[in-house]
């Protein structure tokens, strides 16, 4: 009997841990224009059924008032970019997160492959790839 406490005990704290490591990831974060290095948005990442998404949550100087996707496709089309889920269902892996086309760019309205991995708690790597081209950027997280 106590054997089984125990181990029930020593299981629960390696969840604990493990479940505390997933969730490093989740927040919202300021992302930074890889051309121009200036701040872009905040995008919040979130876990749903395992997976992780991110929506845009605000944007930083936007050029208008509520900008529309106009460049994106289908029922995203001349969608508020505010609010828009632009981090689709990433899956964890080792030592990141990834998916084929996961991650879409509301400035040009396409969807990249996408993987991401922490630097540290503060810094976000994020990787889209269209092929063997990529680009990377660092997102930073918003306290």
């Amino acid at each position: 009997m106590k054997n089984s406490i125990k181990f029930l005990l020593v299981a629960l704290i390696m969840f604990s841990f493990s479940a505390v490591k997933a969730q490093k990831e989740v927040g919202i974060w300021k992302t930074i224009d890889d051309e121009t290095n200036k701040p872009k948005s905040h995008v919040e990442l979130y876990i749903k059924n395992g997976k992780l998404y991110g929506k845009v949550v605000k944007l930083i100087d936007p050029e208008e008032e509520n900008p529309l996707c106009t460049e994106c496709q289908g029922k995203l089309h001349n969608q508020p970019i505010i609010g828009m889920q632009m981090v689709n269902g990433l899956t964890k892996r080792k030592s990141d997160w990834f998916m084929k086309l996961g991650i879409l760019d509301p400035a040009n309205g396409k969807t990249y492959d996408c993987k991401m991995w922490l630097e540290d708690e503060n810094t976000l790597n994020v990787r889209g790839f269209m092929g063997p081209f990529y680009r990377t950027q660092t997102w930073y997280r918003v306290k």
